[in-house]
């Protein structure tokens, strides 16, 4: 059961780290109103490759700092930091009235999908901050082979997010503005919530 929890959990966070409609999901809804689903799914699988990667990044670092007991405080001091900063990009995020750009361009559409999700920054510190806090929980235990197991399932949830904003392409499309500004919203208050819990949790 410690497998399926770990893939479980990162396919969680994948999912709702993509939920929010941004550059990557409403690439994806985009090009599968215009393009097609086919060419939607070769840029969704090639994003989510990248995600594999980065997540594998983030639980490395993870995995390297819980080893070393001496910067596991400042670990979480970071991790705050993390928390906090999500929580300003996502409010900044539903403060903004978010229209998708039309995507009729040509050509291969999986390397699209590894370029744009190579230069998503917030993905690493996001599995950093997440795995840290699900680590302290006792939800997933960073060590092989669960790392490669948590990996794998934040790929997967991220294939998957992207394939519902194609299959709801039409409904989502037509509504992104209210949904962008609600979810960020929400995920502006959890982050919040974490950053403040953890502080709470590390003060004597």
């Amino acid at each position: 059961m410690d497998y399926f929890y770990h893939i479980f959990y990162g396919i969680l966070m994948a999912y709702l780290g993509l939920i929010s409609p941004g550059m990557l999901n409403m690439t994806a809804l985009k090009i599968s109103m215009n393009t097609g689903k086919y060419e939607a799914l070769k840029f969704s699988i090639g994003a989510s490759l990248v995600v594999f990667f980065q997540a594998g990044i983030a639980l490395y670092f993870a995995d390297y700092f819980t080893k070393n007991p001496k910067v596991i405080a400042n670990l979480k001091i970071a991790a705050i930091f993390i928390f906090f900063a999500l929580a300003v990009f996502f409010f900044m995020l539903s403060r903004k009235d978010l229209k998708p750009k039309t995507t009729n361009k040509k050509g291969n559409f999986f390397i699209k999908g590894i370029l744009m999700s190579s230069i998503n920054m917030l993905a690493i510190p996001f599995y950093l901050g997440i795995s840290i806090y699900l680590s302290s929980k006792s939800k997933i235990i960073i060590e092989q082979p669960y790392i490669i197991l948590f990996v794998f399932g934040a790929s997967l949830g991220s294939f998957l997010i992207f394939y519902t904003y194609m299959i709801f392409a039409n409904i989502i499309n037509g509504k992104v503005s209210f949904i962008a500004k609600n979810i960020n919203f929400i995920l502006s208050l959890l982050f919040l919530f974490l950053a403040i819990f953890t502080l709470i949790k590390i003060l004597p």
